[in-house]
């Protein structure tokens, strides 16, 4: 048995495939961002914003850790949100030297949207997702004791059907009306 620190082929592989299953997701993400009229960053931001932990204030510089960027980068896409009326500044009641962030109506509104598409794209690519990981996990090994017509732990990228991309349609009335 290889120790923590030996790699084989078949580690890599299992790495490549979580990775790839990661990246079609945020491409997915990414792609639904653009469709509403906002850039992916944009998008991760309102996220990070509306999904902080309870007793967490929504400062520039929580924000630019949840986003894992720099706090001038966080501050320029802050600026770029305002301008668009997807959030707002206030100063605290507490501390004035602080500035905290929120979401206004307008950018609830796309969030929930983005939010729904992306939910149900990650229910459509959970066996991929799940099977990848769980193959990065166990070194990359499938049990032999499952079930091999188990989707769950098929290699998602040799069996099964194609997977069909979905064009997701946000932003305008109109838009939402054909995406029903």
């Amino acid at each position: 048995m290889a120790s923590p620190t030996e790699l084989q082929v078949h580690d890599y592989r299992a790495l490549a495939a979580f990775r790839y299953s990661i990246r079609k997701f945020l491409r997915f993400s990414e792609e639904a961002a653009r469709e509403a009229g906002i850039e992916p960053q944009h998008h991760q931001l309102m996220l990070a914003l509306k999904g902080l932990p309870d007793g967490t204030r929504a400062t520039v510089g929580e924000l630019a850790e949840r986003l894992q960027i720099q706090h001038h980068s966080s501050v320029e896409l802050i600026n770029r949100l305002v301008e668009q009326g997807l959030v707002q500044r206030k100063r605290s009641g507490e501390d004035r030297r602080q500035v905290l962030i929120s979401l206004t109506a307008r950018g609830e509104r796309i969030l929930r949207e983005l939010s729904i598409h992306n939910r149900q794209e990650l229910q459509a690519s959970a066996p991929e997702l799940i099977a990848a990981l769980r193959s990065v996990l166990g070194g990359g090994r499938r049990s032999q004791s499952r079930n091999s017509s188990d989707r769950r732990t098929q290699n998602p990228h040799t069996t099964g059907p194609a997977r069909v991309r979905r064009t997701v349609h946000v932003g305008t009335p109109a838009a939402r009306r054909n995406s029903r």
